[in-house]
């Protein structure tokens, strides 16, 4: 079996399907996601602050809610693991988990519209995916309950309208004279340290 989740596009995710994850991964999950959560919703209301106009300042402001809601969801997980707030706050994070969150901040600070929005489209149905099989494997596997898992259900379907509002963002930033091969990296850097998270709660297992 682990031989097959080497050889499969997200190791972590299959070994969390065929049950091979211990608990304490199951924790660096939640922890690593804490810290996520709470850099990136600081990110997407820098990148509001920074194109306040629609359709980009909506689309931030939406995202950076979103990652409000989902951290009140991920306490439910993480209270089901037996970890209270403290220990979310006190969970060290590993830097090759933290990749994703620094390069969103990187590009909230110093980057463009267009260039998140295209990263987070093109990145958002694979996360949405990989969110969903981790549900089902933790309820099928794992036993936890539906709330347990809300977390998880919440990013598995994009945001409302998110598609529409991401769309007209790059559409407004293609036609101001963003640069396609600049939006283009910025997709292709974030679908790479999302595979970095990934492969750190799979790192040893």
């Amino acid at each position: 079996m682990r031989e097959e989740a080497a050889a499969s596009g997200n190791r972590f995710l299959a070994l969390l399907e065929s049950g091979d994850v211990p608990r304490e991964r199951l924790v660096w999950l939640a922890g690593e996601q804490y810290r996520i959560l709470g850099s990136d919703r600081r990110s997407f209301a820098l990148l509001a602050s920074r194109y306040p106009e629609p359709p980009a300042g909506d689309m931030f402001l939406a995202l950076a809610q979103g990652e409000g809601r989902a951290l009140e969801l991920l306490r439910v997980f993480a209270a089901a693991l037996g970890l209270s707030d403290m220990d979310l706050i006190a969970y060290e994070p590993r830097p090759s988990a933290q990749t994703y969150p620094a390069y969103v901040a990187q590009r909230a600070a110093f980057g463009t519209a267009g260039e998140v929005a295209l990263a987070m489209l093109a990145n958002l149905e694979e996360w949405g995916a990989y969110c969903g099989r981790a549900a089902d494997a933790l309820t099928e596997r794992y036993g936890f309950d539906e709330d347990a898992v809300g977390f998880f259900r919440f990013f598995a379907e994009p945001p409302p309208g998110f598609d529409g509002h991401a769309t007209a963002v790059i559409a407004a930033a293609l036609e101001a004279g963003e640069k396609p091969a600049d939006m283009a990296r910025a997709a292709r850097l974030l679908h790479a340290y999302e595979k970095a998270f990934w492969d750190a709660l799979a790192d040893g297992l």
